[in-house]
């Protein structure tokens, strides 16, 4: 059962990673950076680089975690292998 859990929350976890991931792919083409305006709404407003960390952020943490999990998994099983 405890599997279970922990497969159910690695998978949210995921889901909500690639969202945060695709959402700071796409934020850039969203905004145009010569009009203050397009942003001025957004979270982060009226600077251009706070809206960029508050949109991007998340998304380039969570690919760092990504990664950092699946290297720290391949080279457990790597280890295991030996």
């Amino acid at each position: 059962m405890r599997k279970a859990f922990s497969v159910v929350g690695a998978a949210i976890g995921l889901i909500i990673a690639l969202y945060f991931i695709v959402r700071a792919v796409i934020e850039p083409f969203v905004i145009d950076f010569s009009d203050p305006a397009s942003y001025q709404n957004d979270w982060g407003a009226p600077s251009l680089a706070a809206v960029l960390a508050v949109h991007c952020g998340p998304g380039v943490l969570a690919a760092v975690i990504i990664i950092v999990v699946i290297v720290r998994r391949a080279r457990a099983k790597a280890d295991k292998l030996r």
